[in-house]
């Protein structure tokens, strides 16, 4: 990962922790249900989650307390539209832009001498089937103010009055314990530190839940599309809710989402874009073996590209051109099937939202093609980096710098 690191494509906005505020997240973390951690130094994100402590505790969702219950720490102002790197829901960022647009000013005001711990609770204590993520339709975003800030003003406010009844001014003792509080809390007086709960409306979103989760219902009728085929077979089981359910290597699937108006191609369009080109050129690199040109020369370079390409075999060479040999056929007849001549893979990969798709799905819909299928780098990196970082692992070091490359130019 050192070279995504060093084009500052991987995790570059985390925020150091240290000092006083390491000492404000472990109360935190205390307060929420879990245990402290021993790091004197870490980098937290825009909810508080952090890699090196998710490393201490080889638990990556430190901060849940079971996939139905996950929290947030804020321990500092910068944390206001920073990243989140391990989303646990596809509307977490979202929530906390939403929380940052209401207390702002509160936040800022609050984390220069307090923590504040964050609920996200759905009203489901705990999860027991997969179709009981059908019951998300509020978050209700609860807070809570460490070392019992708001009370304590209460208290300072409570000694303020007190000293202003009747000779009590005159009271030495009064006097201490308006002093030790101010040196303890500072002036309380003036802050507003309240901080109702929000409530934040749920519609379609992915979780991580039961092995991953896309929850789609705004649309015809509810579809649920599960990642891990366990829970897949488990929910085909549950015949309470009225609701289409798949597994995400269905091939069903694509049809289905073409059916309801979600997702949408256009083959001769898509040809003559930059995507196109970035996918085929991925293509190209699955089937090249011990090339006498780094992987990033040939895919870069125009000649090398179309030498490569004759160098494979018949069948390899025809997947990967697969869409520009079924537009050429069809300028001759019409009487070909896409699925005769397209890779399906590559077909799949060539989907995109449809155009009728409000904003607030369309970045739902890129996840679930790119999960799909994985083919375009630039995209894969913008809507899924866990899984682009698991696979940027294993490619060889060449193939490594022309992703880079590609994903810092935005080409």
């Amino acid at each position: 990962m050192d070279k995504l690191k060093q084009a500052n494509l991987y995790r570059s906005e985390l925020i150091p922790v240290s000092g006083k505020l390491v000492e404000r997240y472990n109360k935190c973390l205390v307060k929420l249900g879990f245990t402290k951690t021993k790091l004197k130094t870490f980098h937290i994100d825009g909810i508080g989650w952090s890699p090196e402590i998710a490393k201490e505790k080889r638990v990556s969702h430190y901060l849940s307390n079971g996939e139905a219950n996950p929290h947030g720490i804020l321990i500092s102002p910068l944390q206001k539209g920073k990243p989140i790197y391990y989303p646990f829901h596809s509307f977490d960022r979202d929530m906390m832009r939403f929380i940052f647009r209401a207390y702002g000013d509160k936040i800022n005001d609050i984390t220069r001498d307090s923590a504040i711990c964050i609920d996200f609770d759905q009203k489901i204590d705990a999860f027991y089937e997969p179709l009981d993520v059908l019951k998300y339709n509020t978050v209700h975003i609860n807070f809570h103010l460490m070392d019992n800030l708001y009370h304590l003003q209460n208290d300072q406010l409570e000694l303020i009055e007190k000293f202003n009844q009747g000779n009590n001014f005159i009271d030495e003792n009064i006097h201490q314990e308006l002093l030790n509080s101010a040196k303890t809390y500072g002036d309380l007086r003036h802050r507003d530190l309240k901080m109702p709960a929000l409530s934040f409306s749920v519609s379609s979103f992915y979780t991580k839940a039961f092995g991953g989760i896309y929850l789609l219902r705004d649309f015809i009728s509810p579809i649920i599309i599960f990642e891990d085929t366990k829970w897949h077979k488990e929910a085909i089981k549950d015949t309470n809710y009225d609701v289409l359910i798949y597994h995400i290597e269905q091939p069903e699937l694509m049809d289905k989402l073409r059916d309801h108006v979600i997702i949408e191609y256009d083959l001769e369009k898509a040809i003559n874009t930059k995507r196109y080109e970035r996918i085929k050129k991925f293509e190209l690199t699955k089937y090249l073996e011990k090339p006498e040109h780094n992987i990033k020369e040939i895919l870069n370079n125009p000649i090398l590209f179309k030498s490569y390409l004759n160098k494979l075999d018949i069948n390899s060479r025809k997947k990967v051109m697969s869409v520009e040999r079924y537009l050429e056929k069809l300028e001759v007849s019409n009487q070909y099937k896409i699925a005769d001549i397209v890779d399906l893979k590559l077909f799949e990969a060539l989907h995109e939202p449809h155009s009728s798709l409000d904003e607030k799905h369309k970045d739902l819909i890129w996840k679930l093609l790119i999960n799909i299928a994985p083919k375009d780098i630039l995209f894969w990196y913008w809507y899924d980096k866990e899984d682009f970082y698991k696979s940027f692992k294993t490619w060889d070091d060449s193939l490594k710098e022309w992703a880079i490359e590609t994903i810092s130019n935005n080409i």
